[in-house]
């Protein structure tokens, strides 16, 4: 993809990587359980976003459980140089798919060791703690037994760099105060944007803000006023949702995922949607589902 560069880079820990990059979650199966539907095709996905230059790739042992990372080291490995995969720990899965806090300095180490056989690695380049107080938002509450955990075996060299997932500003703060944090991954997208002073004082502080569900996740962005843009943009309303996150700040990395090769040309050629400030504008003032 000879634009993909287009979109710019950003510094994760002490790598630079593409700010559009790749979650493997849509690897496992469905409810991110389970294999694949098509094993060969995940595989295809993979190799897809590597050869268009994707170098950022977001993963996790509670996909699937382990299911991913294996699908990421049976395709990959040995990894390119450039490459850099984040994983997160703090949660399980199930025998029901449900998920299931896993908070503790033993559960902690665990998922890092389970991460490293997994994936093929001798150490883990980044690694976020998904805080588990709420599942589905972002909640109060101190963090330093788990996060002080996380720094230990990067004492230990396990972990060369350390991030959050699921934070408030406060969190992020209390982190900070035990450790570097390189990433802060949350959910943003053109519908949910009640992190956005959190998006600037992180840019200015030099930290990645990597959205999850940066098109809506299990409830797609649905929304008159992006249709109506992309349809002008000659576009599909997720190509232009992905650019108005790119034009937002310019510490915001993607991660978005597929199953599905065609999905992921789609997405990677976001890069080179570049929006008008008044499409910016249009796009600003857009309330939910309007």
């Amino acid at each position: 993809m000879s634009h993909f560069r287009q979109a710019g880079t950003f510094t994760l820990g002490d790598r630079t990587v593409n700010r559009m990059g790749y979650g493997a979650m849509q690897l496992a199966g469905t409810g991110v359980f389970g294999p694949p539907k098509d094993h060969a095709a995940a595989l295809a996905v993979l190799r897809a976003a590597r050869e268009a230059g994707v170098n950022h790739i977001d993963t996790s042992d509670f996909y699937g459980p382990h299911v991913t990372n294996r699908i990421i080291r049976e395709a990959l490995h040995p990894y390119a140089d450039d490459l850099v995969i984040v994983t997160k720990v703090g949660a399980l899965r199930g025998e029901d798919a449900s998920w299931k806090p896993a908070q503790s300095p033993a559960q902690l180490e665990q998922a890092v060791h389970d991460n490293l056989r997994n994936l093929g690695l001798d150490v883990l380049e980044v690694v976020n703690l998904r805080i588990m107080g709420d599942v589905h938002a972002p909640s109060e509450g101190s963090i330093e037994p788990q996060f002080s955990a996380l720094a230990t075996l990067q004492q230990q060299g396990l972990i060369r760099h350390l991030g959050l997932s699921n934070a408030t500003a406060t969190q992020v703060a209390e982190a900070r105060r035990i450790a570097p944090v390189v990433c802060v991954q949350n959910q943003f997208n053109l519908a949910h944007r009640e992190d956005d002073a959190l998006v600037e004082a992180l840019g200015a502080q030099g930290i990645a803000y990597v959205p999850f569900f940066p098109l809506g996740g299990f409830t797609p962005l649905q929304s008159q006023t992006l249709s109506d843009a992309a349809a002008r943009l000659d576009a599909t309303p997720m190509q232009v949702a992905l650019a108005w996150l790119l034009a937002r700040a310019p510490n915001i990395l993607l991660i978005p995922g597929t199953s599905s090769t065609t999905h992921l040309r789609e997405n990677l050629a976001a890069v080179e949607l570049v929006l008008s400030a008044d499409v910016i504008a249009e796009l600003d003032g857009m309330t939910p589902f309007s």
